[in-house]
């Protein structure tokens, strides 16, 4: 009886919004539309409609058990960074493009508020994981396709307001630099680490500026922790007992420092273009040194996961390793699985972006 009633309404409803579908009418969001590119610190479950394996997917339990109460495909046990920016800026949380539902509602047009492209494992490189995920090259072409609709949809000018007034968040270069080690690959050692973070850099900035190009003007960029203290990468090498592996930690540090001197750049060199780079090295330093400022108990130890620092990733039981353990309270710790951070961490950080000191994301939305 239930699902007789559904139908017809949603015909009803369907019938009331296709002629202004078919008018061209522009969508009115409350809020700038939010576009979202990279890799698991953003990714609200695109990977779940893609033909990968589950260590790129996160649609099994524990994933999302403190918000959801269901596994999204987030890996984390709850909200994200950018689902957070999403509720600052009053919106609701952007889903992920390849969702079915998703690309129905976008068809209708009806409250538009932004898309997301993340997908975990992805780089910017297209090397990176192939054939895993979606990779930063494949979401710029997934934007291209969805600017080209809106244009068609809802005709150019009214489109362009839409893309010249979006934020364009980013959180891309964490696997270009952590893959070669969990792969035992030789491609960092076949050049120089300058030469390899400069390939990253480089298609980042290919992906920038066809978004301006498109009528981007407002970005928003992290920057990349201390990668050789997760603690999936703590255990890469036994012999060094547990600390931080050093050559993670240094090519991230190449990447921020060429990444601090790309942004300036582009803003001398294209007309309009606005950036918010947030710290995510140093507010993620200063939580694992000193976790109990920040209401944490534990700063080094996965939530999630097995063996030492819980660094094997086999949290869920769906991935190589079949064995886990799980704590009792996530939100007492930094690290949810080998991986990848809390909710808790993940709303700290949010926080900080949108509203400490005077350079903010909350701007981009005003």
């Amino acid at each position: 009886m239930a699902a007789s009633k559904v139908v017809p309404f949603f015909l009803i409803f369907i019938s009331f919004a296709l002629p202004l579908i078919r008018a061209g009418k522009p969508p009115k969001p409350a809020s700038p539309a939010l576009f979202i590119f990279g890799d698991s610190l953003f990714d609200p479950g695109n990977n779940n409609y893609i033909n990968t394996t589950t260590l790129d997917q996160a649609n099994f339990r524990p994933y999302g058990e403190t918000y959801f109460d269901y596994p999204t495909g987030r890996f984390s046990d709850g909200r994200l960074i950018s689902d957070f920016i999403a509720e600052h800026a009053k919106l609701p949380l952007i889903p992920p493009y390849l969702e079915p539902r998703n690309k129905l509602l976008r068809q209708l047009m009806i409250n538009y508020h932004g898309v997301n492209f993340a997908s975990a494992g992805a780089g910017a490189l297209t090397e990176t994981f192939h054939g895993s995920v979606i990779d930063l090259k494949t979401q710029l072409k997934f934007y291209k396709r969805e600017v080209a609709r809106l244009s068609k949809k809802i005709g150019h000018a009214n489109a362009t307001n839409i893309l010249s007034t979006a934020v364009n968040l980013f959180s891309i270069g964490t696997n270009d630099y952590i893959s070669p080690f969990l792969l035992n690959s030789s491609v960092i050692q076949s050049q120089s680490h300058s030469q390899y973070v400069q390939m990253v850099i480089g298609n980042l900035t290919i992906v920038v500026k066809e978004i301006y190009r498109r009528g981007g003007r407002k970005f928003g960029f992290l920057n990349l922790g201390n990668l050789g203290c997760l603690p999936g990468l703590r255990i890469v090498k036994p012999e060094t007992q547990g600390e931080c592996l050093v050559e993670a930690s240094v090519l991230a540090q190449l990447h921020n420092n060429e990444l601090n001197k790309l942004l300036p750049k582009l803003e001398h060199n294209l007309h309009g273009f606005k950036y918010f780079l947030y710290d995510f090295n140093q507010s993620l330093a200063r939580k694992i040194t000193q976790p109990s400022l920040y209401g944490f108990n534990e700063g080094k130890k996965a939530c999630c996961g097995i063996g030492l620092f819980n660094g094997i990733y086999s949290c869920g039981g769906k991935r190589i390793v079949k064995d886990f353990v799980l704590c009792e309270n996530p939100s007492k710790f930094i690290f949810w699985d080998s991986y990848h951070f809390t909710e808790n961490v993940y709303k700290q950080m949010a926080d900080e972006m949108w509203s400490r000191g005077p350079n903010n994301l909350k701007k981009f939305f005003q």
